[in-house]
């Protein structure tokens, strides 16, 4: 499942308009660190691992739309950041990949 849903948001991010080419290598491996550090804490805290999986989801669907609606994107991100703030002791690389994430999104303008 969480295969499936990254592969989406790759092939969502690598079609989008909104993000330039030269970006998007940045956030493949963003994407693909998240996905290992997913995959290590679904191990322990399934629950946890699959709401974080859930707000990517969300967040890149957002910073992928057509018209982008910044407060939606905002929105989004903050679910995924606060999905991850209890783990920031026993996962502090995973909060640091998110933490990556929203500021990439950020950095580019979404």
């Amino acid at each position: 499942m969480l295969k499936h849903t990254l592969e989406k948001i790759e092939t969502k991010i690598k079609y989008s308009p909104n993000i330039p080419k030269d970006k998007k290598k940045e956030y493949f491996e963003l994407l693909n660190e998240l996905n290992a550090d997913i995959n290590e804490l679904s191990k322990t805290q399934k629950e946890t691992a699959e709401s974080i999986k859930g707000f990517t989801k969300i967040s890149a669907h957002e910073a992928t739309r057509d018209q982008i609606d910044p407060n939606l994107v905002r929105i989004s991100l903050e679910g995924l950041s606060s999905s991850v703030k209890e783990l920031h002791a026993s996962y502090p690389k995973l909060v640091n990949t998110v933490n990556s994430i929203c500021s990439f999104l950020s950095k580019i303008g979404i």
